[in-house]
């Protein structure tokens, strides 16, 4: 594949859309290329000013808005390596991964920065409010005057104000260090996932024309997303910058609601999410209209009419002129997969990874066949440690120009991931048929043996669970040689239908013979426990298993 300059396709972009809008806060300020390109310019000088070099790094917390945009970009196109870290994070997490990524900068949200400390990050030159870039913290003065001085120094470099022709961004090669991207997994612990230009331009190029092919620079996006993860960051903002499009950042922690309601008054036309939601869409909207035309649906004219009308509900819901639902991050429920199949909903389900910047595997939503997260793509080729790939679940491995460099000064765990013939092991478990579909089964490290050998995937036990009425989600975990599942259930729904926490706990645990009627006799639920509040999740919604092992 021949590579071109990720920061050079964003220089084009910006040049060629000009007067387009490029970023928007939901309900709030938008800017335009123009304005994104202006902005990124003072922060060159300013990182000029401040001596910051080619390839030292500059760090990111906050939540999403358009100002992070203009910080990646920033530091980016300057040739400095940007290190996005997720303001969900603790306090004490945040401080260590600046410290380790040994970051110079780190622009912060106001909020974020009030649980932080400047003694705690001895590294850092500069601390920045991302909202309006003013200086928090500077390590010596001359670095606090760069703050004041710099629209001076701009206004002086362009008397005639800051043209198109005037943007010029570094020129990187494919095996440089692009980004550090920090792992949000269900394992507890972050590691700095190393990501050259070549793994960007992959995803970008995949994008362009494998992906999203239609779409262009009149094309709107709506990031519901974490930016600092790398689903969010590729496919919401990176490659829609790149074709010049128009990105909408929800800046608040997105409920269903809100994310329904930007969708109806933005009008994608593409939706990147994570299962979750469809799911919770599904759940409340769907299922009970479902349940009360059981009836009608068993006779085919009617059930034709009523799955019609619950299409056309959704796609209205969602926008109404999107091309596809693209869902990753996490499993997607079975039943929920099922329905939205047999109503011919657009969607369809990839397979990534921050390794791989992200992704690994995808299918169009009319190609993808059930259970599946669609082929590997064009950069990259998948195969299965299994004596069977097609029968027997092996681990995932991958290898191609996404797979990255390695994690940041860790060779130990970086080595610990390749075989020796150099294929990047995922970790996750899975079959392919003999079209290449990929078919995944779960974690290996979430894998439990059965009391004869069985390999069992906890995945596919709560996928049944959380289909049972009054669950909102599920955790099976291994329990003194038995499965015990961990369940949060829906205590306001309980209420509403006149059940008190107790009454809604006991209804469960009797609907426990029926749940294990629809398991294997080796993977049997002996227990149910409950939680009376959501389980603890990473930023992309999967729950922190480490949390709740026995």
């Amino acid at each position: 594949m021949e590579f071109q300059s990720v920061n050079k396709l964003f220089e084009q972009s910006f040049k060629e859309n000009w007067e387009r809008d490029a970023l928007s806060n939901y309900q709030g300020t938008t800017i335009k290329y123009s304005e994104l390109a202006r902005r990124i310019k003072l922060l060159h000088l300013s990182f000029e000013k401040c001596g910051l070099q080619r390839g030292d790094k500059v760090a990111l917390c906050s939540r999403n808005q358009a100002n992070w945009g203009v910080c990646f970009l920033a530091a980016l196109t300057y040739g400095a390596v940007p290190v996005p870290i997720l303001h969900e994070f603790k306090a004490g997490n945040i401080h260590y991964l600046v410290n380790h990524s040994e970051s110079k900068v780190l622009f912060v949200d106001e909020v974020i920065w009030e649980g932080l400390s400047e003694s705690e990050m001895p590294g850092l030159q500069v601390i920045v409010q991302i909202k309006n870039f003013h200086f928090i913290y500077a390590r010596d003065a001359a670095m606090q005057d760069v703050r004041e001085s710099v629209q001076k120094d701009f206004d002086t470099l362009y008397p005639d104000g800051f043209s198109k022709d005037d943007v010029c961004y570094y020129e990187d090669s494919p095996d440089e260090l692009a980004l550090i991207n920090y792992t949000s997994g269900t394992s507890g612990f972050s590691k700095g996932v190393m990501l050259s230009y070549r793994n960007v331009y992959t995803n970008i190029r995949f994008a362009r024309v494998e992906a999203e092919p239609q779409m262009n620079c009149e094309s709107e996006v709506v990031a519901l997303l974490p930016s600092a993860h790398m689903y969010g960051l590729m496919f919401e903002m990176l490659f829609e910058l790149s074709i010049g499009a128009h990105v909408h950042f929800l800046t608040r922690i997105p409920s269903p609601k809100i994310i329904l309601q930007a969708f109806r008054e933005i009008h994608p036309d593409i939706i990147i999410s994570v299962p979750l939601i469809i799911e919770k869409v599904y759940k409340s909207q769907i299922k009970p209209v479902v349940d009360r035309n059981k009836m009608f649906m068993k006779l085919p004219i009617l059930d034709q009419f009523v799955q019609k009308k619950i299409r056309n509900g959704m796609i209205e819901a969602f926008g109404g002129r999107f091309e596809e639902v693209i869902l990753g991050g996490a499993a997607f429920n079975p039943e929920v997969e099922a329905f939205m199949r047999k109503i011919h909903f657009p969607f369809t389900v990839g397979y990534g990874m921050t390794e791989c910047c992200p992704i690994i595997t995808y299918a169009k939503w009319w190609r993808n066949r059930k259970g599946s997260c669609g082929q590997s793509i064009a950069a990259c080729k998948v195969r299965i440690d299994s004596p069977k790939p097609s029968k027997i679940p092996g681990e995932v491995q991958v290898k191609g120009d996404n797979v990255f460099m390695g994690y940041y000064k860790d060779k130990a765990a970086t080595k610990a991931v390749f075989t020796n013939d150099n294929w990047f092991k995922t970790g996750d478990m899975g079959v392919m048929d003999s079209d290449g579909f990929l078919y995944l089964k779960g974690r290996s490290k979430c894998m439990i043996l059965g009391p004869s050998g069985q390999n069992i995937y906890p995945e596919e036990l709560e996928a049944v669970i959380n289909n049972v009425t009054y669950v909102v989600d599920s955790l099976v975990v291994e329990d003194q040689g038995g499965l015990t599942a961990i369940v949060y259930p829906d205590y306001h729904q309980g209420e509403l239908d006149g059940l008190t926490g107790e009454e809604l706990e006991q209804r469960l645990v009797e609907g426990l013979p029926k749940i294990n009627a629809q398991l294997p006799a080796y993977a049997q639920i002996r227990k149910m426990e409950f939680i009376p509040e959501d389980f603890e999740r990473t930023p992309k919604r999967s729950i922190k298993r480490y949390l709740y092992t026995r």
